[in-house]
C-alpha cells in the first residue's frame, strides 16, 4: 500500500480527479481517500510510489509520500477538511 498526504485535495471534484489519475495508471488499483485527513492510500501491486507522485503532480496536487512507520495527525475541522468544525457540508 501506498500512503500520501495530500492536503491541497479539498473537495469531492479532488477525490474523482485523484481517484482518475491512479487508475489512469492501473484499472484495478484500490484508491482509498480519506478527505478530512487529506490521505489518499493506493492498493496496487504494478505500481509504485514515484509514478503515483507524478500522475497526482500532473493532476494538480501536492503529494507527500508517507512512509508506512510515519503516523499522520487526526484530521481538524468538518467532513471537507476546511478549518471549520460545523463547515457548510455538514448541513
Amino acid at each position: 500500500m501506498l500512503t500520501f498526504q495530500v492536503d491541497d485535495m479539498t473537495c469531492g471534484h479532488c477525490v474523482r480527479a485523484i481517484k482518475d489519475a491512479v487508475r489512469a495508471l492501473d484499472a484495478d488499483a484500490v484508491v482509498d481517500v480519506d478527505l478530512p485527513r487529506h490521505l489518499v492510500r493506493v492498493h496496487a501491486s504494478r505500481l509504485d510510489a514515484p509514478r503515483v507522485h507524478q500522475a497526482l503532480e500532473q493532476a494538480g496536487y501536492s503529494p507527500v509520500h508517507v512512509a508506512a512507520s510515519e503516523t499522520v495527525p487526526a484530521a481538524v475541522g468538518g467532513c471537507c477538511a476546511c478549518a471549520s468544525v460545523r463547515c457548510a457540508c455538514a448541513d
